[in-house]
């Protein structure tokens, strides 16, 4: 009986000195103490502005240091379009913290769309960015295989005079490319492109000798060759045999 009234006693005492620190707590945790008044931002600023970053920011900033909420700071910075990622943290006693990563523009996808290096697709309006950029069409679904074939391209092309600015896939699954000057280059379906594209530069050498202009159009699609359109004022197509395939 004696150690039930001596355990209920230890238990009134700890209440007495518990609550009166919570009370204390609860006001130093408060959503208004404290406030965060201060923002500071690490970035390249090539894309993302300043006043982009402090209009998704503001109607955060004011609350209680402890208060703030880091997730919600995050996911509103995170949002603008350049936007890769964002690490925000807080500075006793006033001061919000944001390091950001803008999104590097890898290609710009069906016209209106820009892939990042990290292969995010993203739209950013009214910036001009594409000059330089390759030109990548496809369905979305099949975003990753556009970007494979147009960096084998690349690779293919590495030793030729042709620079490879653009590769199209269209629903129906064919494949063709677009040069630095503007030319076509139509390839047909996937499995045969390797094997196309080779025979193709296998006698490009020859087939650009005497010309100082380049072609305007190259159909690869054919069995046992393809065809060449020269630019009006260069001579007449070449057929190098054969019947085009898709």
């Amino acid at each position: 009986m004696k150690g039930a009234i001596r355990l209920v006693a230890w238990c009134l005492a700890i209440a007495l000195v518990v609550l009166p620190i919570a009370g204390v707590l609860s006001g130093w945790f408060a959503a208004d103490r404290w406030p965060v008044t201060q923002l500071t931002v690490q970035a390249e600023f090539k894309h993302v502005s300043v006043d982009q970053v402090r209009a998704a920011v503001q109607p955060r900033l004011g609350k209680g240091f402890f208060a703030l909420d880091l997730d919600g700071v995050q996911k509103a910075v995170a949002a603008l379009p350049w936007v890769e990622s964002v690490e925000a943290r807080k500075r006793w006693p006033d001061t919000l913290l944001l390091r950001i990563h803008e999104r590097q523009p890898f290609a710009l996808w069906n016209g209106n769309k820009l892939i990042s290096r990290q292969g995010m697709v993203f739209d950013a309006p009214n910036a001009d960015v594409s000059a330089g950029l390759p030109d990548l069409r496809g369905p979305d679904a099949r975003l990753a295989e556009v970007v494979s074939f147009y960096a084998e391209t690349q690779k293919a092309f590495a030793n030729t005079r042709l620079k490879i600015t653009g590769a199209t896939l269209t629903e129906r699954g064919s494949w063709s490319l677009t040069t630095d000057s503007g030319a076509q280059i139509a390839i047909g379906d996937r499995e045969q492109a390797g094997r196309r594209l080779r025979r193709f530069l296998d006698v490009y050498p020859q087939l650009m000798a005497g010309h100082s202009t380049g072609f305007a159009y190259a159909d690869l699609r054919y069995t046992n060759g393809f065809a060449v359109r020269w630019p009006p004022q260069a001579p007449a197509a070449v057929n190098a045999g054969g019947s085009p395939r898709t």
